[in-house]
């Protein structure tokens, strides 16, 4: 990292540190990869003539956003399956889905972590478990354009060994045997996790669903997972419709089928969490396992309305998550914290949740989900600087006085810097990394090639 300092000056600051501090205007010192100072108290001057001044004014500075949950590779089959259930949806796209390759994960990545670094977010999970033959590397293809981007990844290795000829959704072409996924899981481990604190890629497993996978497959992804120290991720209680596969096919529950398979705990997190009854709930907080929600998502396939409230009021940790693309064309991780207010006020009324913990999930809560929270998630000395100065002094937000809920309630703020450990990835709503229109002609290429390769 750069042993370069700045300073952001006069900005309105959103701390998200252990007493919730809220700065009306402050200087934030960043020297190398991590902040070294967040003071309300004016700079020492020797500091100052020696580091790069960014004019905070008119801004809000906070914690760089974490996304918990995403498909990336989805990012070039958007706007399909428009208006289906997610068991449609799924068998709609998994043929296409059985086209991509190297180059399609690439482009398909490239995009969809340019578009997140527009919307805030610094950290970002992945959740790629098509893995068709012969389409090569890719896992590596989207580490790669993370590197390109910026932005501090934590991509799961996921999986699939259930196919329609075994009861499963997903089509004969993309799913692997227990074997290979776990050599190849092993493999990425090997390959890409960093154990470091500053950390820009660790790996986690991820078999897909209860209705992907088999129940070995389960155990061994566990078992591999906790012998070599790496997180655990799936899909669950997304839809009626799992509920309804589990009970036919496991006699339980979800959450009860995922105990059975020791697949609870600290190092858990499942993506949606929708259909968790009170039991549920509980066991979640018992066991320390966490949910990532993805409200844009769930309403985009009408799933439901995750009980957000309800799992925070029991202790449980919560993130923020977009999900893939193909069922939240939008994919900006503010709009979740924003949807994330509106749903749970819709069915647990207007002090269902306040938008300070919307903005929350969006930061501390999702570097809980992802073990960095010592690092990422709140602007304290010591910790990463990876920072979004979000400007509210435009027409959009000019007249709000409370800068929370300008970020939570109101339009999306342009972006006048985001950095990743001290390192600027966008300016004035610019990305500095990627071009911009040369990426949405490769998405387009892309898009064009995968759909003419199912016809």
């Amino acid at each position: 990292m750069s042993d370069s300092t700045f300073i952001i000056d006069n900005a309105a600051v959103i701390t998200m540190d252990q007493g919730r501090r809220e700065l009306t205007s402050a200087s934030v010192v960043v020297t190398g990869s991590r902040i070294a100072a967040v003071s309300t108290d004016p700079i020492d001057a020797a500091l100052r003539d020696n580091a790069q001044i960014i004019d905070g004014s008119g801004c809000v500075l906070t914690p760089g956003l974490v996304n918990t949950h995403h498909h990336l590779y989805q990012w070039i089959t958007r706007g399909l399956a428009a208006d289906h259930t997610l068991f449609q949806w799924l068998t709609t796209l998994y043929p296409i889905w059985a086209g991509i390759d190297e180059d399609a994960v690439r482009v398909a990545a490239t995009g969809g972590l340019t578009w997140l670094a527009l919307s805030g977010c610094t950290t970002t999970t992945d959740h790629h478990y098509v893995f068709p033959a012969g389409a090569g590397d890719l896992l590596g293809a989207e580490i790669d354009a993370a590197t390109t981007v910026g932005l501090r990844f934590h991509p799961t290795r996921g999986s699939m060994d259930l196919s329609e000829k075994d009861g499963g959704l997903p089509p004969d072409s993309v799913v692997q045997t227990i074997d290979e996924i776990i050599t190849a899981s092993a493999a990425a481990i090997d390959r890409w996790h960093d154990r470091s604190p500053d950390a820009m890629v660790q790996i986690a497993l991820a078999p897909c669903s209860p209705f992907s996978v088999t129940t070995d497959l389960l155990r061994a992804s566990a078992e591999l997972a906790r012998e070599r120290g790496v997180r655990l991720h799936t899909h669950l209680a997304e839809t009626s419709d799992e509920s309804a596969f589990c009970a036919e096919r496991f006699g339980t529950t979800p959450l009860a089928y995922m105990e059975q398979v020791d697949w609870v705990g600290p190092d858990v997190w499942f993506a949606h969490g929708v259909h968790f009854d009170d039991s549920a709930i509980a066991r979640l907080a018992e066991t320390g396992s966490g949910v990532a929600h993805c409200p844009t998502s769930n309403a985009r396939l009408g799933a439901g309305i995750a009980r957000t409230r309800d799992l925070l009021d029991a202790g449980v940790a919560v993130g923020l998550g977009v999900d893939g693309a193909a069922s939240n064309e939008s994919c900006r991780l503010l709009e979740e914290a924003h949807q994330a207010v509106l749903m749970a006020r819709a069915v647990g009324g207007p002090t269902a949740l306040t938008t300070r913990t919307a903005l929350e999930l969006a930061t501390l809560g999702g570097a809980r989900l992802l073990g960095r929270d010592g690092d990422l998630g709140s602007i304290e000395v010591g910790k990463l600087a990876d920072l979004v100065l979000w400007r509210l002094d435009g027409l959009g937000h000019s007249g709000i006085d409370d800068p929370v809920a300008a970020l939570v309630l109101g339009e999306i703020p342009p972006i006048e810097g985001l950095w990743v450990g001290g390192h600027r990835v966008v300016e004035a709503g610019v990305p500095l990394t990627v071009d911009v229109d040369t990426t949405a002609a490769d998405v387009e290429r892309a898009h064009r090639t995968l759909l003419d390769r199912a016809r």
